[in-house]
């Protein structure tokens, strides 16, 4: 325990060191990074107030929040909040931590469809459909989701952040009328059971594994939605997916077969394989 009346700069190093002990990485700015966010203000801001006395109250939920970091849980959750493109998000176990690389598909809908009705499949959190109407863009935009848990989720954040979001608790676009949107993205489960739980005990232990893992093969929901998204796609509509780098052929050979075209693999920041985008003709 620390002292009564200790300085916040003293909490924080006392903090850093069992961070460290550990094994987080770059465990000052964790600690920092923690200390900020239960404040409700940026880190820079927390370092100007460092020599400050810290009120037991204060001091207390801080240590219960080190102490879960320490336990293994993930920083989003402790804090209960994450970052996704301009939004804070409300973030627990009821959904996945909201992940940059996921922002980088927003980027991609924008770009490929930037009107129209978009539908986000799996929304969890719902931090594409949330990111996408924060842009203004959209004439609808719907977040499905068939965990009622995550679907409330993303109700909250939705009524925090002031989206127009229609939320569906359903599965994949089976509540979706025929040739009714104008693009389908999702960041679906692409996992299998074995790669489940040889992920880190951060992930793996607190992250709901309904949203990781999928199948034998890790495509049981992505080769499901690629057949549904050519039923509920109109004419020139876009699939767009998030996927595992090391099946991204696999995923762009399902879209070709269902029949989708113009079908491409996009890189991260990081240049691994992690999008997939196909569209559907504007023939049919």
């Amino acid at each position: 325990m620390t002292e009564a009346g200790a300085s916040v700069d003293a909490l924080v190093r006392a903090a850093t060191r069992q961070l460290a002990a550990a094994g987080v990485p770059d465990p000052s700015r964790e600690a920092w990074r923690l200390w900020a966010d239960l404040q409700g203000e940026l880190p820079g801001a927390s370092l100007l107030t460092r020599d400050r006395a810290a009120s037991t109250g204060e001091a207390e939920r801080f240590q219960r929040a080190v102490a879960r970091r320490v336990a293994g849980e993930p920083l989003a959750y402790v804090t209960g909040i994450a970052g996704f493109r301009r939004l804070t998000l409300k973030c627990d176990r009821r959904a996945l931590i909201p992940r940059p690389e996921t922002e980088g598909l927003v980027e991609l809908v924008l770009q490929r469809q930037p009107g129209g009705v978009v539908v986000d499949v799996g929304t969890g959190s719902g931090c594409i459909a949330l990111a996408l109407a924060d842009e203004g863009r959209y004439g609808a935009v719907v977040a499905v989701d068939r965990s009622p848990a995550a679907l409330g989720l993303a109700r909250e954040n939705r009524d925090a952040t002031g989206a127009r979001v229609h939320l569906v608790l359903g599965d994949l676009c089976g509540g979706l009328a025929p040739a009714s949107v104008h693009a389908v993205v999702s960041n679906p489960p692409y996992l299998t059971e074995a790669e489940l739980a040889a992920l880190e005990p951060g992930v793996r232990d607190h992250e709901p594994a309904l949203a990781l893992a999928s199948g034998p093969d890790g495509l049981a929901a992505t080769r499901r939605l690629v057949q549904e998204a050519g039923r509920v796609l109109r004419p020139g509509g876009w699939l767009a997916l998030e996927v595992d780098m090391l099946r991204a052929p696999a995923v762009a050979a399902l879209a070709g077969t269902a029949g989708l075209m113009d079908v491409t693999v996009h890189e991260d920041l990081f240049g691994r394989a992690r999008y997939v985008l196909a569209r559907r003709s504007e023939a049919e």
